[in-house]
């Protein structure tokens, strides 16, 4: 129902799952699934570590695959990214602060 998303702003206030300061996400995604726009004026850190598959991760002037258990990446405030699942993959994502605006449907 949430997309993966177990932590962050957009739980309700109230909730154990409410915070402000990070957003945690288990992201299953099958072979072929991409983030097709790149999120743009990022506000936010973020660490990406692949469970299981192979993810690529496009970052401006380099592309960062993940190829096995355990391997991630991180990348800062203001860094322009999108991502591509070269195989079925399981990732998981923290991001720090939550912060509305990065939804895309």
């Amino acid at each position: 129902m949430d997309r993966g998303w177990l932590l962050g702003h957009f739980k309700e206030a109230g909730d154990p799952r409410h915070s402000a300061d990070v957003e945690i996400k288990w992201g299953v995604h099958p072979a072929g699934d991409e983030r097709a726009q790149w999120v743009r004026g990022e506000r936010r850190t973020a660490l990406l570590v692949l469970i299981s598959g192979r993810f690529r991760v496009e970052l401006p002037g380099r592309s960062v695959l993940l190829a096995r258990q355990g391997d991630y990446v991180v990348w800062g405030e203001g860094v322009d990214h999108s991502w591509y699942a070269e195989e079925d993959s399981v990732v998981l994502t923290v991001r720090w602060p939550s912060v509305a605006g990065y939804r895309v449907d």
